[in-house]
């Protein structure tokens, strides 16, 4: 049996996250202690690695719980894990364009200053800019 300090070293999710989890239904309710301490087994330490690392993988908490589900239901076809996982990684493809594009814009505005009096400054000039803001982020896709 483990403690929720336990649970929260091993895993690195702090104290109050994991009894965020267990509030919404990611993680069950724990067994107490007579004392009322919450006690976890082994196999919750591997569910809660579980939902860490998908959080890593910038999963929504939705999407977990998802593939929690079939976790639990293992003659559930594959395919039904590998449709979230393409989702996440679409919405990852979908981030990066938009960096790569925030990225040029950035650098455009920076190459375009020449450093001189903040009454000529490019950076400022395009922050004001609200119409070229709005093309760029339409541009973007944001």
């Amino acid at each position: 049996m483990h403690t929720i300090g336990t649970l929260s070293k091993r895993t690195g999710t702090k104290v109050q996250t994991i009894r965020y989890y267990e509030q919404i239904g990611l993680m069950r309710e724990p067994v107490r202690s007579s004392g009322g301490q919450r006690r976890y087994h082994d196999a919750d330490l591997d569910r809660l690695a579980f939902i860490r690392h998908s959080r890593q993988l910038g999963f929504p908490l939705d999407a977990i719980r998802e593939l929690l589900d079939l976790s639990d239901a293992p003659s559930r076809p594959c395919a039904d894990a590998d449709a979230i996982a393409r989702r996440q990684l679409r919405q990852v493809e979908l981030r990066i364009e938009r960096l790569r594009a925030l990225r040029k814009e950035l650098k455009r505005m920076v190459d375009d200053c020449d450093g001189d009096s903040v009454a000529e400054c490019r950076v400022l000039e395009v922050l004001r800019d609200h119409s070229e803001c709005l093309t760029q982020h339409e541009e973007i896709g944001a």
